[in-house]
């Protein structure tokens, strides 16, 4: 495999805000980036969803253009745009033909620089947001993941919902609206990453002229570490065909040593159709549609967590199946072929995955908040080709612990009872 050397670049502007770029010569497309480097774990419990709901505001009009114009002006060159706020970031993007990039980088500054927030614009939102609560709220296996972070994480900002509550988005109104923004959305809280056919020189030009007013501050928001008190859930919900179960354990934050590690442990117990949890749980006994597990890291803590749907006659089994897959994993070396399985396919994936220009913006702007430097792809290669039987083994019995395992279980339970005992490992 001939080593692509990736064309990085990153400038910090004079007011404290950083600029990343990686060229892609053979595209003709660029995607473009501004991150902000707060999400809803850095919300006061009273305000939470607030970044959400910030983020579904600025598309509703700036000091130079409605939302119409906003849209009309990225459909007429064929721009996708998008935006999302996850637990530690927000992030407002879009994907052009690189010769539409001025007036993308205009739209999108526009968004994050001018925002007018109109008090009528808030109330319409907010019903719209208490809808895609509602909505998500009748999706059984998002509300299973909801209730078991919301515990695992409990009475800290990371467990909080992203989109807030009921109650706190009623309470939305323009002043602490506007306050939070011009709070969070400082130069030291901001990333712009963009990748594609651009030059870095150009590009860094471009987001000095429409940023470099922006006075600078500094990003003073972390919450402190969460600890995490492992329980069992059961929430009774009559209408659920299914019983949905979420299982879980502590896991290392995301810049650790042993992060390598911790992605073919993933993969090779629950990550795609060869893991041993599809296998055992689906394949050979039947017990399940769909299985799998999540690696979930953040900053300063992390979650590896295990979801299946089932039937309330088979909820127990399946409980059983996966504590029996963490006890397996702690006791037995992987084989050898199972662990070369793994790694081949976390790098086949980590390949394909940065083939837009979109992933690699993103991959560009994560690894700055997250790592002091940029990873190339032959050195992460290298990371993961070198994790042993013995690292999986070491890892599995720090993360396997019958009093560290949390398990959320929801559906028609009808008496349905789960205890510690049924989760040693």
């Amino acid at each position: 495999m001939v080593e692509e050397i990736r064309n990085v670049r990153r400038q910090v502007l004079p007011n404290g805000l950083t600029v990343i770029t990686e060229q892609m010569q053979h595209i003709r497309s660029v995607s473009i980036g501004i991150w902000i480097k707060t999400g809803s774990r850095n919300e006061d419990a009273q305000w939470n969803g607030i970044s959400h709901f910030i983020e579904h505001m600025v598309f509703k009009g700036t000091k130079h253009r409605s939302a119409e114009e906003i849209a009309r002006q990225v459909d007429s060159i064929g721009g996708n745009m998008d935006a999302f706020t996850a637990k530690e970031c927000i992030c407002f993007n879009v994907k052009v033909l690189d010769e539409h990039l001025p007036i993308a980088m205009d739209v999108l500054s526009d968004l994050v620089l001018n925002p007018v927030f109109d008090s009528q614009d808030i109330t319409r939102e907010r019903s719209v947001i208490l809808e895609e609560i509602k909505m998500d709220e009748d999706s059984p296996d998002y509300l299973v993941h909801e209730i078991f972070t919301q515990n695992f994480w409990k009475d800290h900002p990371l467990g909080k919902p992203i989109l807030g509550t009921k109650d706190t988005v009623k309470k939305f109104e323009r002043d602490p609206v506007f306050s939070f923004f011009r709070e969070r959305f400082a130069p030291g809280n901001l990333i712009i990453s963009a990748a594609g056919n651009l030059k870095h020189a150009g590009f860094v030009e471009l987001a000095n002229k429409h940023f470099e007013h922006m006075p600078s501050a500094r990003n003073g928001f972390h919450s402190p570490q969460p600890t995490i008190v492992p329980r069992i859930v059961m929430r009774n919900k009559k209408a659920l065909e299914q019983v949905q179960i979420c299982a879980g354990v502590p896991s290392h934050p995301i810049a650790h040593e042993s992060r390598h590690a911790s992605y073919i442990l993933n993969t090779l117990l629950g990550g795609g159709m060869s893991s041993r949890l599809f296998q055992n749980i689906r394949e050979r006994q039947g017990l399940a549609y769909a299985i799998y597990s999540d690696l979930s890291p953040y900053r300063d803590t992390g979650c590896l967590s295990v979801y299946a749907g089932t039937s309330r006659e088979s909820a127990g089994k399946v409980v059983q199946s996966i504590v029996s897959e963490f006890r397996k994993l702690k006791a037995e070396p992987v084989p050898e072929e199972e662990l070369r399985r793994s790694k081949d396919q976390l790098k086949g994936s980590l390949m394909l995955s940065l083939e837009s220009s979109t992933a690699r913006m993103s991959n560009l702007a994560r690894q700055e908040m997250y790592f002091d430097r940029f990873y190339g792809m032959d050195e992460l290669l290298d990371k993961i080709e070198s994790v042993s039987s013995a690292d999986l083994q070491q890892l599995a019995n720090q993360f396997f612990h019958t009093e560290s395992v949390a398990v959320t279980v929801l559906g028609n339970l009808n008496g349905l009872k789960l205890s510690r005992e049924q989760l040693a490992c």
